[in-house]
């Protein structure tokens, strides 16, 4: 019903719109011209034109071809004209009768070098834009994520890193904070790496990188903030696109994306569905060790098959109160229905290689996860440029079940049930003073109730180890923040203070025991900036950040992997406290452009996750368990320089490529007992955490125009071996390829996509616990999340152009998360 619905509104739409056009053909004028740099005298591609009818102050427009040029069919009337191209001054022509063809020529716009708000790498299609307190990577035409998820994309930012099991994190340091549309969000929801992998890639129009962030962004995330911008159709009139791709192994996706705009709304819609298998596996060699000799061996054969349903579907309205402020509400759900069916073949040797016994581990796990977000925003520019007040509400609410059935020796069966509710307010006020200077203040209140119940039923389940329990967690955070920037010349500056009043309850419901934690925090930021020439700029940053833990490293009880493996958390962990400080240089040298910086992070009170060994018994028989806990260490000391580079030798060879090497050393030690079941004694270990390594990242990108208009795309990526107090862990290396081809006169694109071509994309981590010096166990493990991929992904557009749909930032109203000085 609804198909047939949404195809009768579109045909009646374009009949209409057929039929209009015939009518007023005789009254129809076409405005034409060109678009040029005036430095170079290259033409603009995508620079936007502006035409705005003065008397029904209707606005309608286009943008510029590969070549510069623009042509526009309008009725006559009376018009003002504006061309504008980000990081470019814009020029307006006087309104004027417009009664026949016009042609305004060519049109010259010069780089806006004198710009407070922002530092610009005016590369191709903006692919990189550097402002004072972050990076902005848009996705565009990136065909290697095409049909692929947010864990995709971000995996394909330089400076971020995703892991197999979907842990991101930014230069090397996975204390990252992960916001949608500048906010914390139900999207990302109470697992997300698993909500990353739902969201798909189609969805998003950019990400902005924040190494430094200002004192208007939240103090949580040690390394830094990624902040995920999604889609909002801007365009003039009806228009959208629909997207279908299929894959192997099972990869079944559609994505629908519709806007329509007047004079006074504005509709944006984006809606999926996907269905995708994610086949895995999992090796472990364990060596057990007694005063040093090899007391038993152990291996562990994992094999996964993962099933992966969801639907997520995000409707807007953004309503224009007058020229100045507007009022915009959204509602986003999200729904899925994964299925994780493992076996675990574990076979136990004497130190001769005799076996010992064989068992089979079977894990049937069903999660349905439900996530709804309502968001509400007013914007107000109080009619001077850059004067503005924006007020916001957000209300999320996630709910995520989980039940697994789990045989071995014993049936046993557990449940997770967690629902989290939050609810967010903020305003933000910005106040030019003069021609270059600019005051911020505002407030974020982020309130978030979540109760969490496991439940695990098994045979001769030790009441000492029941892991069953009932969670209460509260976390509130008003923060107040204040900021004021300048440039003077060359010279730019923003310093500005943040402070969080933090409020944490938890309620044990199970050995009723109740925790409050409370703390106020200041967090002061500056961020410089000196252009030495339009081609050349450097930026400095520090900022004081924090890593608050989760509900889930607070939960004391234990969550169970395997009857040997279990992880837990620590209810008397502390936040972490992080000073970074981050240089930054810019270079253009014609058709290379260069950015790099040099960073260093130092943090107390390290949240970090060790490994640790207790003695249990399992079928009446005294077993080394793995135990793994978070622990605040004393100190971590992280340095590191990264660069990216741009070369575009021709219009038809783009070459991109990144770095980044860095060195972490931690100091610390940890204390813990060892109670034997049997003998009660109580043994007394001290681990020290002592360790310095280096690693580093890179990836190279190239995009080549072949013949027949085919595009092709190869991503190459390698991560170098790392090493901390516990582990060691080898490099992986994998590269991605892709090739596209518009057809149905560019309304549509074919992209052919293969992920982790060469099926390399495997780590390979030996792992020495309690320690490495006196370790009683050695375990070799080499785990793939998924197997190599292949893709094909079809998208059409209607009522807009191929660079339309991709560059809708560059329109003169973006709302992208928000300004920044």
């Amino acid at each position: 019903m609804t198909k047939k619905f949404t195809f009768f509104i579109c045909c009646l739409f374009t009949i209409s719109t057929t039929f209009s056009q015939s009518k007023d053909a005789a009254n129809t004028i076409k405005i034409f011209g060109k678009v040029i740099d005036a430095k170079t005298n290259q033409p603009l591609e995508y620079a936007t034109i502006i035409i705005k009818n003065t008397k029904t102050e209707k606005v309608s427009g286009g943008i510029t071809d590969l070549d510069g040029n623009f042509s526009i069919q309008l009725p006559k009337a009376n018009y003002q004209i504006s061309v504008e191209f980000i990081s470019f001054k814009s020029i307006s022509f006087p309104a004027e009768e417009i009664t026949s063809n016009k042609n305004l020529g060519t049109i010259k716009l010069a780089e806006d070098t004198n710009s407070l708000n922002e530092i610009v790498i005016v590369a191709e299609k903006s692919t990189v834009d550097i402002r004072l307190d972050k990076k902005i990577y848009n996705v565009g035409k990136d065909m290697t994520v095409k049909g692929g998820t947010a864990s995709d994309v971000l995996d394909n930012v330089p400076s971020v890193d995703v892991d197999p099991e979907g842990a991101v994190s930014l230069r090397g340091s996975e204390n990252v904070r992960i916001l949608i549309d500048g906010k914390p969000s139900a999207l990302v929801g109470l697992n997300g790496a698993d909500a990353l992998r739902q969201l798909p890639s189609d969805a998003i129009e950019r990400v902005e990188v924040i190494t430094s962030p200002s004192a208007r962004y939240d103090a949580e995330g040690t390394a830094g903030i990624l902040n995920i911008i999604l889609r909002k159709g801007k365009a003039v009139g009806f228009n959208g696109s629909v997207n279908v791709t299929v894959g192997d192994p099972q990869n079944y996706q559609g994505a629908v994306n519709l806007n329509m705009r007047t004079e006074k709304v504005n509709v944006f819609s984006n809606f999926g569905y996907n269905d995708r298998k994610g086949p895995g596996n999992y090796l472990a060699d364990i060596t057990y060790l007694s005063d040093g000799a090899i007391d038993s061996l152990r291996t562990e054969k994992r094999n996964f098959d993962r099933n992966r349903a969801g639907f997520n579907g995000n409707v807007g309205l953004e309503y224009y109160l007058n020229d100045d402020s507007s009022i915009t509400g959204t509602v986003f759900v999200r729904s899925s229905n994964n299925n994780s069916y493992s076996t675990n073949n574990i076979s136990s040797f004497d130190p001769s290689g005799n076996n010992l016994y064989n068992s089979v581990r079977i894990q049937d796990e069903d999660e349905k996860d439900e996530s709804l977000q309502f968001s509400l925003n007013y914007a107000n520019n109080f009619n001077d440029k850059g004067h503005k007040l924006t007020v916001d509400y957000q209300y999320n609410a996630s709910n995520e079940f989980e039940s697994a059935d789990i045989f071995d020796t014993n049936l046993e069966f557990n449940s997770t049930k967690e629902i989290s509710v939050d609810n967010l307010f903020q305003a933000d006020y910005v106040l030019p003073i003069g021609e270059s200077a600019q005051f911020e203040a505002g407030y974020r209140g982020n309130f978030q109730d979540l109760t969490s119940n496991y439940l695990v039923v098994a045979p001769n389940l030790d009441p000492r180890f029941n892991p069953s329990n009932n969670l209460e967690f509260t976390q509130n955070v008003n923060a107040f923040y204040t900021q004021f920037g300048n440039k003077i010349n060359k010279f730019s500056y923003l310093l500005g203070l943040r402070a969080e009043i933090t409020a944490i309850d938890i309620n044990l419901l199970t050995t009723q025991e109740n925790y409050k934690k409370r703390f106020t925090d200041f967090f002061p930021t500056v961020n410089l900036g000196y252009e030495v020439n339009d081609d050349q700029s450097f930026t400095l940053g520090y900022s004081r950040r924090l890593r608050r833990p989760r509900s889930r490293f607070l939960n004391p009880f234990e969550n169970r992997a395997s009857e040997t493996v279990i992880s837990k958390g620590n209810v008397n962990l502390d936040p972490t406290y992080t000073n970074s400080f981050d240089l930054g240089y810019l270079n253009r040298w014609g058709k290379l452009t260069l950015n790099s910086s040099i960073y260093y992070q130092h943090s107390t009170n390290n949240i970090v996750r060790v490994n640790r060994e207790e003695v249990r018994i399992i079928n009446n028989k005294e077993t080394n368990v793995l135990v793994r806990e978070p622990i605040n260490l004393a100190s971590e000391d992280r340095m590191g320089f990264e660069f990216n580079a741009n070369y575009n030798p021709s219009r038809k060879i783009k070459l991109s490529g990144s770095f980044n090497f860095f060195q972490f050393e931690t100091n610390g030690e940890y204390t813990y007992d060892i109670t034997n079941p049997t003998t009660n004694t109580v043994t007394s270990v001290t681990q020290d955490f002592d360790a310095k390594n280096t690693s580093w990242f890179t990836r190279f990108d190239a995009r080549v125009s072949l013949p027949l208009d085919i595009e092709w795309q190869t991503r190459l990526f390698y991560r170098g071996p790392r090493s901390d107090a516990q582990s060691d862990t080898d490099g992986v290396f994998s590269a991605n390829l892709a090739f596209s081809k518009d057809i149905l006169k560019d309304k549509g694109t074919l992209v052919l996509n293969v992920s982790d071509v060469f099926n390399s994309r495997k780590y390979v981590t030996n792992a020495f616990a309690p320690s490495r010096e006196n370790p009683t166990n050695i375990s070799n493990q080499t785990f793939q999340w998924r197997v190599r991929q292949v893709s094909l992904n079809f998208t059409y557009r209607f009522n807009q152009n191929k660079s339309q749909k991709e560059r809708n930032q560059q329109q003169r109203d973006d709302d992208g998360g928000g300004d920044e000085f």
